[in-house]
């Protein structure tokens, strides 16, 4: 998940060693590829958009795995998130120079990563404009996946989250692969699938490349049967035309990613699209996503607006009219610390503190979102459970 500028009914769903037990409440999505099979579906949710899956709502996604505890896209994150109950984990993916999906929030991979200590890379080191960004550093495109494999993970923001480095140099770059390969280990010794939310970077880019994105995950989604309509996993873009193209794949739900409404999506850019965010999500271009895609992942600025001293205002439409559509939505990202917050909810003066993250959560969930990008799931399903309860 990037910040810029960010079948049948659901059953009763346990959310690992400790955690709490949600209800049985469903994740309403809108038909995609096998629309003609939606009829034969059960009723969606109460007020009745889409077919179910799953999931409970409000659904808790471990936003890069446990990035507020480890160093974000790592197997130690993601193995954090499903063991403190998260109910989707979350995984970007860029490719490596041989055509491997990696798990990385960036294709930068400066700041995650020991690469700046490796002598034998330093010539690796340039500069590339990606998304109309320049950008500095090393990237996973100018490294083969045996080369990726020599370096560790580290902790990307240290300033912010001094603890996390303790693990510096712990975990490698997983592959994609080696991802679903731990999902299904997990998922037998734990008697229930265990939910990815897959995130791809930077789509027409790697495509420019020759590496595009939505192939080699396709073959790979189909490969370990996570290509139905009903397969527990999400697939996410900022790019509608990425999302378009995986619909033409697989029938794996999926979700556009939006974020500030003055910003227009890479590929919209590219192909000369005028619209913007702000017009997504208005009650027309929520249908035409409705037309591709199950739902979407707004950044939580959109859902409630934030004035010049970040304080709340009042919640958008958003969520009725992509309700209406038949999307589900998905903000991002609520984060413990200060320095995230909005300013209604920090707590005292150390911007890397934890404020009061629980009122937060709870005023966002009372807008009728049905789930939340959360870096730390465990007090995402606290909250969760408080607001179920009342």
């Amino acid at each position: 998940m990037t910040e810029r500028a960010q079948t049948g009914p659901g059953r009763r769903t346990m959310l690992g060693a400790g955690a709490a037990v949600l209800g049985t409440a469903a994740l309403g999505l809108a038909a995609g590829p096998a629309a003609a099979d939606a009829a034969a579906k059960p009723a969606g949710r109460p007020g009745g958009h889409g077919f179910r899956l799953d999931l409970p709502v409000p659904t808790v996604i471990g936003h890069r795995g446990t990035s507020g505890y480890r160093p974000e896209h790592t197997l130690g994150s993601y193995q954090l998130a499903l063991d403190m109950g998260a109910h989707v984990v979350e995984q970007d993916l860029v490719p490596t120079k041989d055509g491997h999906l990696v798990c990385r929030h960036e294709n930068d991979i400066t700041a995650t990563t020991d690469v700046a200590d490796h002598p034998g890379f330093a010539s690796r080191r340039t500069t590339k404009k990606i998304d109309g960004v320049s950008l500095t550093g090393w990237f996973t495109e100018d490294f083969t996946l045996a080369e990726l494999k020599t370096l560790r993970a580290k902790e990307r923001i240290p300033g912010t989250r001094q603890k996390n480095t303790l693990y510096d140099g712990r975990w490698e770059v997983p592959t994609f692969e080696e991802v679903l390969r731990w999902a299904d280990r997990e998922g037998r010794k734990r008697g229930r699938p265990v939910w990815l939310y897959v995130e791809t970077k930077h789509p027409t880019y790697f495509r420019g490349l020759g590496l595009g994105l939505e192939e080699p995950l396709a073959k790979l989604l189909r490969r370990y049967g996570r290509h139905h309509e009903q397969s527990p996993l999400i697939l996410q873009s900022f790019e509608p035309g990425s999302i378009q193209r995986l619909a033409r794949l697989v029938r794996t739900p999926r979700v556009v990613l939006l974020s500030g409404a003055g910003e227009r999506p890479w590929d919209f850019v590219t192909s000369g699209d005028p619209r913007t965010v702000a017009d997504l999500v208005k009650p027309e271009g929520l249908k035409w996503m409705a037309s591709f895609a199950q739902g979407i992942g707004p950044t939580l600025d959109l859902v409630i607006p934030r004035d010049a001293a970040g304080r709340l205002t009042a919640p958008t439409s958003l969520v009725r009219d992509a309700h209406a559509q038949g999307l589900v939505l998905h903000p991002y990202t609520l984060r413990n610390e200060n320095t995230f917050l909005p300013a209604d909810f920090r707590r005292g003066t150390d911007p890397n503190a934890y404020g009061d993250a629980f009122g937060a959560l709870r005023t966002y969930f009372a807008t009728g979102i049905d789930g939340i990008f959360s870096d730390n799931p465990d007090t995402a399903l606290l909250a969760a459970a408080d607001f179920t309860a009342t």
